[in-house]
């Protein structure tokens, strides 16, 4: 049982999530300065990919090859291309109203100059505009927008080549992605007893019915138990920890773990998705002064089958990506840096290559994900890097609202990101840069309660 080894179920070599490099540090600084740590909100474009597969339509196609369905089919290399004239249109029907988040445009090189994106309820509009520009850059745009409709149109006014208006995928996000989880989610509180050690954790089983309390596991310094025997635990005063939760059996593949460290009277932890997903996290921490911090997966990624989870990912990743949710399917959804195809000679070898070249760093694709090599001793740029933010100016780097703003990037730890709540995820080691990370310090804690999901 892998519960006390800090490198178990680990690849050799890769680094952990950064908390346990600087954890120690912190809590002494904390403690000096008298000070309680929280995860924050950052403002982030995020949600589910609502548009995949849906039924699409266009004011006119080039040709028959180039139909409005090639830019919803999750193909980016397929795509939709219209007539040679101004004004042209794509409009895709969600099937309901959804509340809207962004909008992708991955432009071929055919692309708009000016255009509006637009949304309503009905197919003949009214159309209310959500994002207008007169100065398109083509490539890949990453659209923040605010509002709701069924319908939701690229309205393109000012082609910016003599061609028509061409995009390789149309990507609208929305729904309840990143969500918190309501109060009823975590269920009563009363009935946590008082902790023997620093704080009391009691374990929750939200697989949905796939599993019963029998079947849920927790494991943790030396103690394994189903939640149907013990569903409370005592966490003592130790560095780099890690519990351990199974489904199904407690050496079975479904699982999945979190990390923390705690000082007498002081917890710093984290849940990590550095190396793989395996199982719905959520983490809700308590503190005796009456602090309350959640963080983890959403609220969808518990409501969601794990079927529909593994299908979800790789609709809303670029086509290099979906391998991560085939290599060990049904299990895990795997980081890049795990699997063969961003490795030396696989298939994505080179995924980062010019783009790490053009900034002048050095290192095979693999490093960059795994934050490995000379970025090991740079967390900003490897950051910026996994972000797509490398080639910005230094200020706007590690601004929220650039990252993930074309490729390459680390489109895996974005989905996590996306599916978290407040949009805070460890998708790759150093992750924490900018306050990203889903990782919190609490003085006094009280109790934690985890969700497992399945």
């Amino acid at each position: 049982m892998p519960v006390s080894s800090a490198s178990s179920r680990r690849a050799p070599g890769r680094p952990r999530s950064r908390p346990h490099l600087v954890l120690a540090l912190l809590i002494a600084l904390v403690a000096a300065l008298g000070l309680t740590v929280t995860s924050q909100s950052p403002a982030r474009a995020a949600g589910t990919l609502l548009s995949q597969g849906r039924p699409a339509t266009a004011s006119s196609t080039e040709n028959a090859s180039f139909g409005a369905a090639q830019a919803v089919d999750g193909n980016d290399q397929t795509r939709w291309s219209s007539a040679f004239a101004d004004p042209q249109w794509i409009m895709v029907d969600l099937g309901s109203v959804q509340p809207l988040t962004q909008v992708t445009l991955k432009w071929e090189a055919a692309y708009a100059k000016a255009f509006t994106v637009q949304t309503a309820t009905d197919p003949n509009g009214p159309w209310t505009t959500v994002y207008s520009t007169t100065a398109g850059t083509g490539g890949v745009q990453n659209l923040n927008v605010s509002g709701s409709g069924r319908y939701v149109r690229m309205y393109g006014t000012q082609r910016a080549t003599p061609y028509g208006y061409s995009l390789w995928e149309f990507q609208v996000y929305g729904g309840s992605g990143g969500t918190t989880p309501p109060d009823a989610f975590w269920g009563t509180t009363d009935d946590i007893p008082p902790s023997s050690g620093v704080m009391k954790v009691k374990v929750l089983n939200r697989t949905g019915g796939a599993y019963p309390d029998s079947q849920v596991y927790w494991s943790y310094n030396g103690q394994e138990h189903s939640i149907a025997e013990q569903p409370y635990v005592d966490i003592v005063a130790a560095p780099a920890q890690r519990m351990y939760f199974y489904v199904g059996s407690p050496n079975g593949q479904y699982y999945d773990f979190i990390e923390f460290t705690t000082g007498t009277s002081s917890f710093s932890g984290n849940t990590t998705r550095v190396d793989a997903w395996g199982l719905p996290l959520a983490i809700r921490l308590h503190s005796h002064s009456g602090q309350d911090v959640q963080l983890g997966d959403a609220q969808d990624l518990f409501t969601m089958t794990r079927d529909q989870v593994f299908q979800n990912f790789q609709n809303s990743v670029p086509q290099q990506f979906k391998v991560l949710a085939q290599t060990q399917a049904p299990y895990r959804i795997i980081a890049p840096g795990s699997d063969p195809s961003f490795r030396s000679d696989g298939a994505n070898a080179n995924y980062f290559t010019a783009y790490a070249n053009s900034v002048g760093v050095n290192e095979p694709t693999s490093n960059i994900f795994g934050c490995a090599g000379s970025l090991a001793s740079n967390a900003a740029l490897c950051a910026a890097l996994n972000r797509h933010t490398a080639d910005l100016p230094a200020a706007q780097q590690q601004d929220p609202s650039k990252f993930y703003g074309g490729d390459p990037a680390n489109w895996y730890a974005k989905y996590w990101h996306d599916h978290a709540i407040n949009h805070l995820a460890y998708g790759f080691p150093y992750d924490d840069v900018a306050g990203q990370a889903a990782y919190t310090s609490m003085d006094g804690p009280q109790w934690m309660e985890v969700a497992v999901g399945y």
